[in-house]
């Protein structure tokens, strides 16, 4: 699944219509909070899941950006630049409630730090959030990779292990997955006018919701 970004009416939509169970494996690529209207929601709903399905959480670049939000000033200001306003926001109970980085419960940042992963593989994919430096074998990748870098297609080159590389980060802003040799983006731009994405790597057939609860259905060719 691509980047959620606080999208928790597009997530549930896509998980009434998934109807995971107990032995299915869900990998979620990173970025569910900032910029869409509940990132409690989803971190809450996030953490729900691992009692109903395989869960593998991937860390985004924006969950790097909370957690060091709680290091210092300039980290937490940094976060509320990029999205963590709308996500330390959704915290309220009111629309007037002063929320402050305390008020995020300890489950959260738990869940951030701890359960979250920084790449996962499975058979003939490798699964992270941004990119891969296509000349470093994966215990050798650097987070300025792993959770920064855009997916550039002019430029790109598939990784070192044969592998085909399953990423968010990169908005597609069409709505629709890209697909380049031996990657492939499911960032679809859930928070602004695009879909959250769900792929099925067995027959690549993929689900997409937005916030408005529609639901589409398509499958790639690879």
């Amino acid at each position: 699944m691509g980047d959620i970004h606080g999208c928790r009416s597009a997530l549930d939509r896509l998980l009434s219509e998934l109807q995971l169970k107990p032995q299915d494996r869900l990998i979620t690529l990173g970025d569910y909070i900032d910029r869409g209207p509940d990132s409690a929601g989803v971190l809450n709903r996030l953490i729900e899941l691992r009692t109903k399905c395989d869960l593998i959480p991937l860390r985004g670049n924006h969950e790097m950006m909370m957690l060091a939000a709680r290091s210092s000033y300039q980290a937490l200001q940094f976060w509320l630049q990029c999205g963590g306003d709308a996500a330390l926001e959704s915290y309220g109970q009111q629309p007037w409630d002063e929320i402050t980085i305390k008020d995020i419960p300890v489950a959260h940042w738990n869940f951030l730090r701890n359960e979250c992963v920084d790449y996962f593989t499975q058979g003939n994919y490798i699964f992270v959030h941004a990119n891969l430096n296509p000349d470093l074998e994966l215990e050798d990748q650097v987070s300025e990779w792993l959770h920064w870098e855009f997916l550039k297609p002019s430029r790109h080159r598939g990784h070192c292990s044969g592998k085909v590389m399953v990423c968010g980060h990169s908005e597609q802003r069409n709505g629709f997955p890209l697909v380049l040799k031996q990657a492939i983006c499911i960032d679809t731009w859930a928070y602004g006018e695009g879909w959250l994405t769900a792929l099925c790597l067995d027959d690549l057939h993929y689900w997409q919701a937005n916030e408005l609860g529609e639901l589409r259905q398509g499958t790639l060719t690879i």
